[in-house]
């Protein structure tokens, strides 16, 4: 499943070409993705404008100029693409050759399985003109949701999740304080996302063994050292911010909006390097399972 450096590689492909575009036309091809979608959408945002594309952990925020917002999740196969608009981009304009004949440019977008092609959004933009912006999903675990004005802090999907652990939100103290008192794992701590929003099992995985600590650890015990709390919290905010300089990690369906892979994956320490030795003692890389989720560790050098 797509984690938050993935979905913010996404964010950051769309936003030049979505932020101020029109929307030309919102087509549909099937009723539903992983819930239905919401009542008349394409009716509902022809014509509108796009003020902004955010993110709010593993979610995509789409905000409209009358204040509504669409809320997309990824899911475990979904990724969206930018395309040339064929009904009015310069970019696919027919070109005349010498022998009177035509053809149409080849774009430089990678090919794509167009069943899963779910939606797609027709834009009028000031800089790129006609561009079409479309959500693929083969497992369609995917959704969109509406959010109308003033509704979206408040929206199901969003209202009960944690800090973000990018920027200075996260520190040793508010670590420290969310943990504090918890005898369940670090690994579990970690991945609640009522207490940190948008982590997810790679990322973590990462972030403990750069910690050098056990996942097996109970959260409260991080909680009553400064110091431990401050390097963790260090290391999480870092190993995000390197991935989503990767563009992600592209272990089965993630692609950035260009269609090219994530390249995170080939930087892993530990995920899914069971067997293989640490990058900093030279111990086998251990696989346990904790809560159903596989969890990568180096019992030697985390302690």
């Amino acid at each position: 499943m797509p984690e938050l450096p993935e979905v913010e590689t996404v964010r950051r492909g769309l936003q030049p070409v979505m932020e101020g575009a029109v929307v030309e036309k919102l087509v549909l091809n099937r009723p539903d993705l992983r819930f239905p979608f919401p009542e008349k959408l394409s009716e509902r945002l022809l014509g509108q404008k796009i003020i902004s594309l955010g993110r709010r952990a593993k979610y995509l925020l789409i905000e409209f100029e009358d204040g509504a917002s669409l809320i997309s999740h990824l899911g475990m196969s979904g990724s969206y693409r930018i395309e040339p608009d064929i009904r009015g981009s310069l970019d696919n304009q027919p070109v005349h050759q010498a022998d009177d004949s035509f053809y149409y440019p080849k774009t430089k977008y990678p090919e794509k399985n167009t069943t899963h092609d779910h939606v797609v959004l027709h834009l009028a933009t000031a800089q790129y003109g006609a561009r079409q912006v479309i959500y693929n999903d083969p497992r369609r675990f995917g959704f969109l949701l509406l959010a109308e004005s003033g509704e979206l802090e408040g929206h199901a999907s969003l209202k009960n999740l944690g800090i973000e652990p990018t920027g200075n939100s996260l520190s040793g103290p508010v670590l420290a304080a969310l943990f504090k008192g918890k005898k369940v794992t670090l690994k579990a701590a970690l991945l609640d996302q009522h207490l940190i929003a948008g982590l997810g099992n790679i990322y973590v995985c990462e972030a403990l063994w750069r910690a050098g600590l056990s996942p097996l650890h109970a959260a409260g015990e991080v909680a009553d050292d400064l110091h431990v709390s401050e390097l963790l919290a260090t290391c999480i905010r870092d190993v995000i911010a390197d991935a989503i300089v990767a563009g992600g990690s592209s272990l089965r369906d993630h692609r950035q909006t260009d269609g090219t892979l994530g390249y995170f994956q080939h930087s892993f320490a530990v995920y899914d390097r069971e067997g293989e030795p640490c990058r900093r003692c030279g111990a086998l890389i251990e696989r346990i399972v904790q809560n159903g989720r596989s969890t990568f560790y180096c019992a030697a050098c985390c302690t």
